[in-house]
């Protein structure tokens, strides 16, 4: 079959979730038909797994202006500009009522098994730029499609790729065949049967960001409560504890994320979770009575855990764009004019500066990656750079560079400047200036008091705020 003309084609949106959706409304409202593939049976499915935890994000910076617009004829009403929704209330409330003014725009059970140029592999390039996109479709009932594209916007998140607990980015040895002890997801714990797996046991929580935090406040909250008699954390950190360990604090403009910090620093400080620094996950053995028993690349053994909670992050799935030709930094996974915005190698000052279709360019013409895959293995991602993203590359899309290169959004800072980022070293003031949080300030078990340490150590800040 011959592939028709490139300007009769669709855009193909890959994933059906609030950037994959961005994207679809920004290209209705630049005139051009979106086509979103969706591998789950509903709009938002990955948010949906993670639906009892709530945003740090409230409903003024969740809604994007171009959905907004499609949906305002049906009648929708934008939610209290200034609360915070869960994710159930994100996917029921805006995302899900989005799919369904973009229709049959939308088609669920499609997973994207592979996306090329139409006739030519990955080493031809013989009128390359001409042949249109051709998308490899497998759908629920098993049945096989090729879908033609004139351009292929691929936002399908990480969420489906959780990294390991093994410190060298692979599974720790062991980690596989204790899987029955271990979640990737932070726990429902209102849900009965989740709750009575946490309850009156002791969690390890390897991970240090805003996912780690919520597990962590989650389980003081258990052991606070009538049924979570003896419910103990251990926090396993790969670095030490230091000023910007728990973010930005009061100092973060999202108040909602820097209370996320907070109370995890509260949970250490209260004696509901142990914290173990400079920790990095070489195997995960058994015990005799089958609890895991984590073990370090030092050489250390900790006490017996009953479960483990493994929140070191996401990385993309990559392996169904290995025809085209994507520009890829080597140690993010993401593209290489973004990746020193977000290198935690080299910085993690305040917040990523607002980024569109330049930055999110490859040499193969015509294909983005955008919203958190965008971001490759970096963390802290918001709704709003995602949108961002949406607008400029549909602009870029249709040929409207001048709207394409507009910076149309103000990210809010997130309080926190925690140096060069990496694992081992400490948090050094930075050459030009920017940084000035001290070296990290070790808490290790078996400490006077743990939290006395932590609340030694001072806030992240940078110099002169």
């Amino acid at each position: 079959m011959n592939a028709p003309a490139t300007t009769e084609l669709p855009a193909v949106v890959i994933g059906a979730g609030p950037t994959g959706l961005a994207a679809a409304a920004h290209l209705v409202d630049q005139g051009i038909e979106p086509l979103v593939l969706e591998a789950g049976q509903s709009a938002g499915a990955a948010v949906r797994e993670w639906a009892h935890v709530r945003l740090f994000s409230t409903w003024g910076e969740l809604v994007d202006p171009a959905a907004e617009k499609l949906l305002a004829p049906t009648g929708w009403t934008r939610p209290d500009a200034a609360t915070y929704p869960s994710g159930g209330d994100w996917t029921d409330l805006y995302l899900q009522p989005l799919a369904d003014v973009l229709g049959d725009r939308v088609r669920y059970g499609a997973r994207v098994t592979g996306v090329s140029r139409a006739g030519r592999d990955r080493i031809v390039d013989a009128d390359r730029e001409q042949q249109p996109f051709v998308v490899h479709v497998t759908h629920a009932d098993s049945r096989e499609e090729r879908v033609f594209a004139r351009s292929v916007i691929d936002a399908s998140g990480t969420w489906a790729t959780p990294s390991p607990a093994g410190g060298s980015g692979l599974p720790a040895l062991g980690e596989k065949a204790t899987a029955d002890r271990i979640t990737y997801r932070v726990p429902d714990l209102k849900d009965p049967a989740v709750r009575a797996r946490y309850a009156g046991k002791r969690t390890a929580v390897i991970g240090s960001g805003a996912s780690a935090f919520t597990a962590l406040a989650h389980i003081a909250d258990l052991a606070k409560s009538d049924d979570g008699a003896h419910t103990k954390g251990v926090w396993i950190l790969r670095r030490g504890i230091s000023g910007s360990t728990f973010g930005g604090g009061e100092a973060d403009q999202l108040p909602a994320r820097g209370a996320l910090g907070l109370a995890a620093k509260a949970a250490v400080d209260e004696g509901h979770a142990d914290a173990v620094t400079g920790f990095r996950t070489e195997a995960i053995e058994r015990a005799a009575d089958g609890r895991p028993v984590l073990v370090g690349e030092d050489g250390r053994r900790l006490d017996a855990v009953d479960e483990v909670i493994v929140l070191t992050g996401f990385r993309p799935d990559l392996s169904f764009l290995s025809e085209l030709r994507l520009a890829l930094d080597e140690r993010l996974q993401a593209p290489v004019d973004l990746a020193p915005l977000i290198d935690p190698n080299q910085h993690s000052c305040g917040t990523v500066y607002p980024h569109g279709h330049r930055e999110l360019s490859h040499p193969e013409q015509g294909v983005y990656l955008i919203g958190m895959k965008s971001y490759g293995r970096a963390p802290t991602f918001l709704a709003m750079t995602g949108y961002e993203q949406a607008r400029s590359v549909a602009a870029a899309i249709v040929g409207d560079l001048d709207a394409a290169d507009r910076v149309e959004v103000t990210l809010p800072e997130t309080g926190v400047c925690g140096g060069a980022g990496l694992f081992d070293a400490p948090d050094t003031q930075e050459a030009d200036g920017g940084c000035c949080t001290p070296a990290p300030q070790l808490v290790q078990l078996g400490a006077p008091t743990v939290g006395t340490a932590a609340k030694q150590a001072p806030a992240g800040g940078c110099c002169g705020s």
